[in-house]
């Protein structure tokens, strides 16, 4: 799933290069990640070439964008991202524990973050300039029994993503229905716990996402397919949050089975997207700047089974699924003012794929 870029206007995109970044398992190949070509003016892919990796489950791409991270069965995995969009491999570093499940850096590029789904481990690394990964400077293992249920009594630890202050990591755990604040030494890379966010029992907080502004944060819940908004200050050295809003990402009336899934914020911080497997689609939501609430614009179906990811364009103009079950990435044209999205071509072949990145190619210098 990629990280959220920071805002870039329209005029900035015209010309831009992009690039699109694909991880998914490999049971019967060895190509982890496969890299596109993306087209900005029809919002498709043009297939360029396969990286060798194990069980790519999850993507980040540096906050400076010059280096993409990848959970691998080995541990976490470096690369340098060429000015074409080509990766350089640069090293693979274990983490001490069962395969990772999400990876994202801080905003200073210093430290590299991953979470352990299966083992409830919040590892961290230090980073080199050169963007290789050095060791890890701290490991967590979550303890505690959560609720009895099919999948939530005990942690999970499902996404690890630092405050947009670069001052706290918060971490969700789907087993304990919580998400729990850690403050980061930036000298050391040690974590200290400085608060939890508790949500709804077998409610099961999936990711997190922050506002370009840093004020409000996202949380998408995987069992009881609702998003939570929170303020978010950080005080006096200690971060506060508080909930103002819990929201649907599933149709009024809908009462099937399904699991909320990826959240994303458009590129001018305006919208949020997630998806939604089960009901196998996607919710589009409008974002109040000033209050930081949402209004739902539509949700509609993918054409694919258990969107895993998404990826939407720096236009919000188009919008990428990858479908883990149906092995396929559909493709959309976005019509946020008349609330609706609608196919826009044929699907590309992707086995098992968990994660997709539209990713903007810096200019070179």
């Amino acid at each position: 799933m990629a990280e959220e870029k920071d805002n870039i206007s329209s005029k900035e995109n015209e010309g831009a290069k992009y690039v699109v970044y694909g991880g998914g398992y490999t049971m019967d190949h060895e190509h982890g990640i496969r890299i596109y070509d993306y087209l900005p003016e029809t919002g498709r892919i043009a297939f360029r070439s396969y990286v060798k990796i194990t069980n790519s489950s999850y993507l980040s791409v540096s906050h400076n964008g010059k280096y993409l991270y990848s959970i691998t069965d080995d541990g976490v995995a470096a690369f340098k991202i060429k000015p074409d969009g080509d990766l350089t491999f640069l090293n693979l570093v274990d983490i001490n524990g069962m395969r990772g499940c999400y990876v994202s850096t801080d905003y200073e590029d210093r430290f590299v973050f991953v979470s352990g789904y299966h083992d409830g481990k919040i590892t961290v690394l230090s980073l080199n300039e050169d963007g290789s990964v050095n060791q890890i400077c701290d490991e967590l293992y979550q303890k505690g029994i959560g609720s009895i249920a099919e999948r939530n009594f005990r942690p999970h630890v499902d996404c690890v993503k630092m405050t947009r202050d670069n001052k706290y990591l918060c971490a969700t755990d789907v087993g304990m229905d919580h998400v729990k604040i850690y403050r980061l030494n930036h000298e050391t890379g040690k974590l200290t716990l400085a608060d939890v966010v508790r949500s709804e029992i077998e409610s099961a907080p999936h990711h997190i996402k922050f506002s370009l502004d840093g004020r409000y944060a996202y949380i998408i819940h995987e069992l009881k397919n609702i998003v939570d908004v929170y303020t978010y200050e950080d005080k006096g050295d200690l971060p506060e949050f508080n909930k103002i809003q819990t929201i649907s990402t599933l149709e009024e009336g809908y009462n099937g089975l399904s699991a909320a899934y990826a959240i994303q914020l458009s590129a001018d911080g305006n919208y949020i997207f997630c998806s939604n497997a089960g009901d196998e689609s996607v919710a589009a939501f409008e974002r109040d700047s000033e209050t930081g609430k949402l209004n739902r614009l539509f949700v509609l179906p993918v054409s694919g089974r258990f969107p895993k990811d998404i990826a939407i364009s720096d236009d919000n103009r188009y919008l990428l699924s990858m479908n883990n079950e149906s092995d396929t990435i559909s493709f959309f044209h976005i019509d946020l003012e008349n609330k609706t999205m609608v196919l826009n071509g044929p699907f590309e072949d992707f086995d098992a794929g968990n994660c997709i990145i539209i990713h903007r190619l810096r200019e070179a210098g």
